[in-house]
Formats: C-alpha cells, structure tokens, sequence
C-alpha cells in the first residue's frame, strides 16, 4: 500500500489567531461555532510528533500552547469551550478536555520544537496532574500524557500518579472472553482505555495489568475488524447484539486504534500489533464498509463521518486532527525495515 503524505493544509486552514476552529461546512471553518481545548490538544499533540515540523508548524504548536495556557485553571483543571467573541462557555473541570490537555502537554514536554516550549509543558503537565477525574475516558488521555513524560523523566512523581490512578479509575476488565471491556457499552477512542492499561502496566512494573490491557485491545480490534478490514462502533456506541456493521462510524476511534496498536508493538516488541496500523491507514484511504476514502486528498482534510453509502462532505477538526495522526503512523510504518 502506498502511503500519502502528511498533509497539514487543512489544519492551517482551520486554525486562526487563536486557535482551532472546532467544525466547518464542507472546507469552511465555522466561526460562529468557536474553539474547544479537545481540538487545541489534538492539535499540540500532532505537531509535537512530527521529526522535523516546519516554521510555520512550529508556530501553530505555540499558538496551541498558548490557547492551553489561557484555558487552565489556578488548581490544574481546563476550561474547554471558547466562543468566538472570547469568551469561556464553561468553567475549569477534569472531564476529557483535561485529560487531553495533559495528553498534549506531555507529549510536547518530551518532543516539543525547543527548549521554552518544552519547559512550560512539564511545569504545566504537573499542575494538572494535582488534579484527577472519575471519567474513564478523562483518565485514559491523561495516562497518555504521563507516558510520555514518563519516558524523558522516569521518576516524575506527578505521571505516575496519573498511571495508579488511571489503572484504578480504570478497573480491572472482566474475565469473561466476551465481553472482557470494564465498561458495559463501547462509546468513543475506546482503545485509548486499553492504550492506558497498557501503559500503565508497562510503566509501573504490573505484568497482570499490562496483560489486561493486551486482552482488552486484541478483543477491540478483533470486534472492529471484518471481512479484513476495520469496521468501527458507530457515533452512539454498541454494545453486544446490537447489528453490525453499524453507522455513523468516525475517525477519532481509528485514530485511537492506531495509536494503541502501534504502543502495543513498542511495549511487546510484537510487530503483529502493526496489522492494526496498517488497517487504520487504509480505512481512511478507502478501505472501509463503504469503500470510499476518508482522506480528502485534494483538501487535505479529513472526513467527519462513515456512513453506509458514503462520507460526510464537512472535514471538522477533529477528524481531520485523527486524519492527521493515522498518516503520521502509516508514515513510520512505511518507514520501517521489512
């Protein structure tokens, strides 16, 4: 399979002075609908994983920075709906906007262009690590975060804090092989729960939880899988008995499988786990229940839904962002030694 590349021009064409502009109508940014930290994270996050990002990249990393740094409050929690008269619609909490948040701020602490940007994630990842939060789903994106300054500072106090209470809010997944998911409905980036897991029984040194995590991730891949290629749980969820395939499917759980699968093969050393990489590339490249492709080549951006007869025309943030992140993976995947 030949790879595309990288593409960043919609993301340029969505993001202004202040930051990402959440939804647009077919290629349009659409103003009157504001920014979210969500996006913003997302945003940091793929421009920190880039080898060498270009200037103009760079400064949206420190616009998004920047729009973190506003949207964080006194005690670690984020705000995360600004409309575009700049003015927060909500107040500093720890649902899955901080987790994002501290998702980001870790990974630009370890792989930020430059060494100011660098410094102020680390200082602002430990202020939001003084908090926590009840939301799965919130924990898992913070444990992403902790990862990665796990991997630069391995005695951080604040990340493994994150860790032990991530694998706690988590739980322990039931045992019962058909329903091994510590949640009763599969909703959204659901292998973000089994990527935490994993991390956090790779980081703390608990084989049985990494095991969990392992269990659950082979589980979600295998239900999202047929006839070969990735058939991913609609916008409102599924849980078992429920019609497969089903619609609308979206981006930001291909992006989640891919992520999770390619940490599953640099925890085991398992090159397996890159079936589901490889997968996720090509879901968006038209490999998918509808066989169209998800990747606007001529945009740049991404499209927002799956249906059974085709794709959404409105390329939002947020699946272009997941766009984004699957071709960053199919990249190093094309990259690696055969």
């Amino acid at each position: 399979m030949k790879h595309p590349d990288v593409s960043f021009r919609h993301l340029y064409r969505l993001t202004d002075q202040i930051g990402i502009l959440e939804h647009a109508k077919g290629i349009v940014p659409r103003y009157e609908r504001g920014y979210c930290v969500d996006d913003v994270a997302r945003g940091l996050v793929v421009v920190c994983r880039e080898p060498s990002p270009a200037h103009e990249l760079i400064a949206l990393g420190r616009r998004y920075l920047y729009f973190l740094g506003q949207a964080q409050g006194p005690g670690g929690q984020f705000r995360n709906r600004l409309g575009y008269d700049r003015r927060w619609r909500d107040e500093p909490g720890t649902e899955d906007c901080w987790g994002r948040a501290l998702w980001a701020l870790g990974t630009a602490a370890a792989r930020g262009p430059g060494e100011e940007m660098r410094q102020e994630c680390l200082a602002r990842f430990g202020r939001g690590a003084q908090a926590s939060s009840a939301w799965l789903h919130a924990m898992a994106f913070a444990a992403l975060g902790a990862a990665e300054i796990l991997d630069e500072w391995p005695d951080h106090s604040g990340a493994l804090t994150v860790l032990e209470t991530a694998a706690a809010v988590i739980g322990e997944p039931p045992v019962d092989a058909a329903w091994p998911w510590p949640a009763s409905r599969l909703t959204y980036a659901n292998a973000a729960i089994a990527e935490a897991v994993i991390i956090a029984g790779w980081k703390l040194g608990h084989e049985g939880v990494l095991r969990n995590g392992l269990r659950m991730l082979e589980w979600l891949l295998a239900g999202e899988t047929r006839d070969g290629h990735l058939s991913v749980v609609p916008v409102g969820g599924w849980s078992l008995g429920e019609a497969r395939p089903a619609f609308d499917q979206q981006p930001i759980e291909v992006a989640a499988l891919a992520d999770a699968c390619a940490r599953a093969a640099d925890v085991t050393g398992d090159s397996s786990w890159l079936g589901g990489v490889g997968m996720s590339v090509a879901w968006f490249l038209g490999d998918n229940d509808a066989g169209v492709p998800m990747f606007d080549q001529q945009t740049g951006g991404g499209c927002d839904g799956l249906s059974a007869v085709g794709r959404s025309r409105n390329q939002g943030a947020e699946s272009t962002l997941a766009m984004i992140s699957v071709m960053q993976h199919g990249r190093r995947l094309a990259a690696a030694p055969r």
